[in-house]
């Protein structure tokens, strides 16, 4: 019997009666069923986000109006924001409601924006600045995943408002900066205004010094002429009183003298009276009498004349008196001036000494001021040129940057296109295992008939093994359909991705072949321990360094992880040399699992062992 012959022989058994054909066509669509499904289920979860139910609670207070800003509800602002980005099916609800919803499963999770949202996000420019929160509320009785979605969430609304706060804080900042280079450019304009009026005021000083120094000089030459001046009308003064002295006794002894002439003068008619009586008693004639007073009278003239011109002159030694005394005491007060004037002279010189040395100290401090105002504005200068002079615009991209400086540019080698594209590796190949390992419920093995009538083991294990292979690469087809067609994963390579497929079924029918010649029944109950190694070892979902180091180990040796990562290589367009190095892998399994149940098949047809006499614990 040819293997042909073999092969057709055991699917004219697995056709015999309706119920076996039933059978066989349920066991061949397991594969399909079961990745088929879940994948179809899986397909793209993400883009149906914004089904899931979501309860929004903002009890944010807002903060009040201010001189500086516009009251505000950032609370308000983040919930329209969510509700317009459509990313889930919000709810905005009361705190109340939100609860009852999260126990009775109408929303999956809570997002509440508190009372002090608004204030906490506003004290950022408080002495007291601290962070605001968001406080999710999840329960795992509705959904794992649904929390870790909402964790999710919290962190994208989180990294929103941070990045919205801090473009408003950098905003800020940035502005406070160039106010402060604007204020540094004037302070740096003031002081270039300042080291100007310094020098000025240097050289004025110079000048005021030469000033003072000659005032200094010439106030000691004032002084000593005063003091001079004040010791000469000292002795005019003495000098001045004892001319007034003599002239008061000699105006004393002219009004004596004056006075005496001018009695006599008086007396000088009466007399004339007196001589001419007793004339003319003594019997003198009247000629002679009268020739007596002719000659008289001349004499009477001149002492009338003598007595005037005497008076004349005591008037005048009376007027010299008088200007004497005057003179006495103005050179009296000449004398106590001039001491005044000696005084204040020798004070005005001590004072312009004073002032000389005051305005050389001055100087030397307008010489310094100069140096620390002309060190001050290069500072300034120094200071304001180096911070940016930019307009508002720039400004405002600086914020941008500031608030959000790393974005997010993804460059992938290869890609998946969504979520169940990206499953569609890990479960196709456990799909196919599964597969193969429902086929060999119904398929036989070996032959018994066969190995009797035979005894070529390679036959014998060719047919056995192409039985299953044929039926699985059907399997393989049919999934492979489903994915590509029904649920439509883009494909790189897709003739490739079904060759990964067949391989793999192939693959995995000489492996549970070979488990079933050795150890019968237990052989096929090991084939479903070895899928649950494969299962969390082949690196489907995570990625396989996560695994616990023996896990780890497994993950290169046994066949799915090869499988998972060729099919990976042909659907998403990677590596194909990889692909290859995995192919290689899996023929080696293949081959080894074959050649090991040809030496199965050789050992049944020479002997026969306690094993194939006793029944199967299993079935």
């Amino acid at each position: 019997m040819k293997v042909p012959q073999m092969i057709a022989a055991e699917f004219r058994r697995l056709f015999s009666t309706r119920m076996s054909v039933i059978a066989l066509i349920a066991l061949v669509a397991v594969p399909v069923l079961y990745g088929g499904l879940y994948l179809w289920a899986n397909q793209d979860p993400y883009a149906k986000l914004n089904e899931v139910p979501v309860a929004l609670v903002v009890a944010d207070e807002g903060t009040p109006a201010t001189d500086d800003a516009p009251a505000r509800n950032v609370g308000d602002e983040v919930a329209d924001e969510l509700i317009d980005g459509n990313a889930f099916e919000w709810h905005r609800v009361s705190a109340e409601e939100a609860e009852a919803g999260l126990t009775d499963s109408s929303y999956d999770f809570v997002i509440t924006l508190p009372a002090d949202f608004s204030d906490a996000l506003a004290s950022i420019q408080t002495d007291e600045p601290r962070q605001a929160e968001i406080i999710l509320e999840t329960s795992d009785a509705n959904s794992y995943l649904a929390g870790t979605i909402g964790e999710q969430a919290v962190k994208t609304i989180r990294t929103t408002v941070a990045e919205q706060v801090g473009r408003e804080a950098a905003s800020l900042l940035l502005d406070s900066i160039s106010t402060i280079r604007g204020k540094l450019v004037e302070a740096a304009d003031g002081a270039q205004q300042l080291v100007d009026g310094t020098a000025t005021a240097i050289d004025g000083s110079s000048k005021l010094g030469a000033g003072a120094s000659a005032l200094a000089d010439g106030n000691a030459a004032l002084a000593t002429g005063t003091q001079q001046l004040a010791e000469g009308s000292a002795t005019l003064a003495d000098g001045a009183q004892q001319v007034a002295d003599g002239n008061a006794q000699l105006a004393t002894s002219a009004d004596r003298v004056g006075s005496v002439v001018g009695q006599a003068a008086a007396s000088v008619p009466q007399a004339r009276a007196e001589i001419q009586a007793r004339l003319a008693a003594a019997g003198v004639d009247q000629a002679t009498i009268d020739d007596v007073l002719a000659r008289l009278d001349p004499v009477a003239d001149d002492i009338a004349a003598g007595n005037d011109r005497v008076q004349e002159v005591v008037g005048q030694i009376d007027q010299l008196a008088a200007g004497s005394a005057q003179v006495a005491s103005g050179s009296a007060t000449l004398a106590a001036g001039a001491q005044t004037a000696a005084d204040g002279a020798s004070a005005a010189a001590s004072g312009a000494a004073t002032l000389r040395d005051g305005i050389g100290t001055l100087g030397d401090g307008l010489g310094t001021l100069e140096a620390g105002t002309q060190t001050l504005h290069t500072g300034l200068a120094d200071g304001a040129a180096q911070i940016p002079d930019s307009d508002q615009a720039t400004r405002d991209a600086q914020a941008k940057t500031i608030a959000d400086p790393v974005s997010l540019e993804t460059d992938a080698l290869t890609e998946a296109g969504n979520y169940g594209a990206g499953l569609a590796p890990f479960f196709a190949a456990l799909a196919g295992w599964i597969g193969i390992y429902a086929l060999f419920l119904i398929v036989k093995p070996i032959s018994r008939r066969a190995i009797t009538a035979l005894h070529s083991p390679i036959r014998v294990t060719l047919a056995g093994w192409l039985t299953p292979g044929i039926l699985g690469a059907v399997q393989m087809i049919g999934l492979f359909t489903v994915l590509a067609v029904t649920l439509g994963f883009p494909m790189t390579h897709p003739l490739g991705t079904l060759g990964v497929m067949v391989l793999a079924s192939a693959t995995y029918a000489a492996i549970i072949l070979a488990l079933n010649v050795w150890l019968g029944s237990v052989g096929q109950f090991l084939g479903l321990v070895l899928m649950v190694l494969q299962l969390v070892t082949a690196g489907g979902t995570f990625p396989w360094q996560t695994l616990p180091a023996p896990l780890a180990a497994l993950h290169h040796v046994l066949p799915m992880g090869y499988v998972v990562d060729m099919m990976r290589q042909f659907m998403y367009g990677g590596d194909l040399g990889r692909a290859a190095s995995d192919a290689v892998v899996l023929l080696i399994w293949m081959v080894g699992a074959l050649v090991l149940a040809a030496i199965g098949v050789t050992r049944m047809t020479h002997f026969r062992t306690l094993r194939d006499l006793q029944p199967s614990l299993i079935g």
